[in-house]
C-alpha cells in the first residue's frame, strides 16, 4: 500500500501569527507531497517494501533498503516522515503548548532548566549550516540535542526523535525571509508540549 499524506491536525491558519497560513499551505501540499511522491515512485520497483512503514525503511542507515534507490528514500523518505512528525509537533491548542509532564522533568533533569534547553536548542538551529533539522532525541535513554543536514533523520542513527524544528528556508521566508533567528523564536510558541511528551513517553516504555 502506497504512503499517503497524514492528514493535517489543524487548519492552515491555525498556527498564526507564529506561522502564516500560506507557509503552511504550501509546505503541506508542495512540499511534503512531492516529498511522498517521489518516496512512493521509488518503491514501486520493489514493491514489498511498500508493507514497511517509512519509519522502518529509515532505520539502521536505511539497512533494508536496496543501493539502487537508497538515495532516493533516505532524502524523500527522511523529507515524508520528518514533515509527519513536524505536523504532529506543533498546536493551535494553548493548552496542550504547556511545558509539562515527564519530558519536562527529563528535560531540566538533563540541561538545567527549560531556558537552558531552549537556548540550546535554538543555537544548534541558528547554526544549522544551509538546510536541514534540529532534534530533540532520545539516545540510548539520554536525551540529546543534534542537527541533521537536508531530510535525514534521527532514525537513521538509531535515535528516537521527541522534538524536531525544519529550518528549511521553505518553512519560514514567505515570512521570515532571511531571519531564521526570529522564526525560530516564534516557533517556541506552537510547539505541542501534550504530544511531544506522549511521544517521550512511549519512547522510554521501548
Amino acid at each position: 500500500m502506497k504512503h499517503e499524506l497524514p492528514k493535517l491536525p489543524y487548519a492552515y491558519d491555525s498556527l498564526q501569527p507564529h506561522i502564516d497560513a500560506k507557509t503552511m499551505e504550501i509546505h503541506y501540499t508542495k512540499h511534503h507531497q512531492a516529498y511522498l511522491d517521489k518516496l512512493n515512485a521509488a518503491l514501486e520497483k520493489h514493491s514489498k517494501l511498500f508493507e514497511k512503514k517509512v519509519e522502518e525503511l529509515l532505520a539502521d542507515d536505511l539497512k533494508a533498503v536496496p543501493e539502487e534507490i537508497k538515495a532516493v528514500v533516505r532524502n524523500h523518505g527522511g523529507g515524508h516522515a520528518n514533515h509527519s512528525f513536524f505536523w504532529e509537533i506543533m498546536t493551535p491548542d494553548i493548552k496542550a503548548r504547556e511545558f509539562k509532564g515527564d519530558i519536562a522533568q527529563a528535560i531540566k533533569d538533563e540541561f538545567g532548566s527549560y531556558e537552558k534547553f531552549q537556548e540550546k536548542f535554538s543555537e544548534t538551529a541558528l547554526n544549522r549550516f544551509g538546510s536541514g533539522w534540529t532534534w530533540l532525541v532520545l539516545n540510548n535513554e539520554k536525551l540529546e540535542i543534534v542537527s541533521t543536514a537536508n531530510q535525514d533523520s534521527p532514525l537513521m542513527e538509531g535515535k528516537i526523535p521527541i522534538l524536531g524544528l525544519d529550518v528549511w528556508e521553505h518553512s519560514y521566508y514567505l515570512k521570515y525571509q532571511n531571519k531564521r533567528t526570529d522564526y525560530i523564536k516564534e516557533w517556541w510558541n506552537v510547539v505541542n508540549w501534550k504530544k511531544v511528551n506522549e511521544i517521550y513517553q512511549g519512547a522510554i516504555k521501548k
